[in-house]
């Protein structure tokens, strides 16, 4: 796949599911106050920050070049993406399955399947992804893997509506785009990630990226192979951790590549419709050499049904005084 291909193609970074319709989760009720999961949070005072790419790095397809100031209210996020041990907390008390439990397969890198033969499907969108029957959020690279040690780690596998469906039973949120750039930043003006221009510094890794020659060697220098537990590396300027690396988080809003030149002057919450939800952050299967969606400017998006080994979320509470 030419460069060209890649930069225009967002399958390579999370694959999607490009079935009709969504499946819409029924039936989740929120918890009561002192039931529910603990959300170790950070509280943002909010202001005005620039949002967008300062550097002229970014895609044309993902319209983020329009540097413009966003004035946004102050808000709770989490410290870390939702973890494989607080969505089993809401599975076992809702009973609710993902879309991926539903569908019967989800996509999972090439690299990492753990499969028998007759589960994998084919290929998906991108020569590394592998639409593998069974691979769920309790079975991240295929029927024959498991979650038990994993527990500190981001759920993968969920699909917007099973972010949806999450947030509606623990009383909380997705967040903006908008939200999720200012977060990002941590307090920085004009940075390409989270802590500065630089993902490593003095040989410290600051993010769960790729390292050697993707998509067939991966040297694990930064300590992971795959999904790393989630307050793992330094936390920004907002003490959150991760917000570049790791795994995908799903945004509320809908994707639309010139939302920037007309979005509303103050906390802006995206397009009234739409195809594709807003993704961020980028992946531990991003690599400098085909996509650099892990700048806190990248923008991608997937459609809302879609479901893979690198796609998780987080969570924010509703905007305090």
């Amino acid at each position: 796949m030419t460069d060209a291909a890649l930069a225009g193609n967002t399958c390579c970074c999370a694959a999607s599911r490009e079935r009709e319709g969504e499946v819409v989760p029924v039936g989740i009720k929120p918890q009561t106050s002192g039931a529910r999961p603990i959300h170790r949070e950070a509280e943002l005072p909010g202001g005005t920050f620039l949002m967008g790419d300062p550097f002229g790095e970014g895609y044309a397809p993902d319209g983020e070049e329009l540097v413009h100031e966003v004035p946004l209210g102050p808000f709770a996020m989490d410290t870390t993406c939702v973890t494989v041990e607080q969505f089993s907390a809401f599975a076992r008390a809702t009973g609710y399955r993902t879309e991926a439990e539903r569908y019967g397969d989800s996509s999972v890198f090439r690299r990492a399947v753990a499969a028998d033969r007759p589960d994998i499907l084919g290929y998906h969108g991108a020569p590394w992804w592998l639409t593998v029957r069974g691979a769920d959020w309790r079975h991240p690279v295929g029927p024959l893997s498991g979650i038990e040690d994993l527990m500190e780690h981001p759920v993968v596998h969920v699909s917007h509506a099973d972010a949806l469906a999450y947030c509606e039973w623990a009383g909380r949120r997705l967040p903006t785009e908008a939200e999720w750039e200012y977060a990002a930043r941590g307090g920085l003006a004009g940075k390409r990630f989270p802590g500065g221009d630089e993902l490593e510094v003095d040989g410290r890794h600051h993010a769960n990226l790729w390292q050697g020659t993707f998509p067939t060697h991966n040297t694990a220098a930064d300590g992971w192979l795959a999904t790393a537990p989630v307050e793992s590396y330094a936390l920004n300027g907002f003490g959150l951790y991760q917000m570049a690396g790791n795994v995908w988080e799903w945004c509320a809003d809908w994707f639309e590549r010139d939302y920037y030149a007309h979005s509303p002057s103050g906390d802006p919450e995206g397009p009234a419709n739409g195809e594709r939800r807003v993704i961020r952050g980028g992946s531990y299967l991003c690599h400098a050499s085909y996509c650099h969606r892990y700048r806190v400017a990248a923008r991608s998006s997937n459609t809302p049904g879609s479901s893979s080994c690198n796609l998780g979320f987080r969570t924010v509470s509703r905007r305090f005084s």
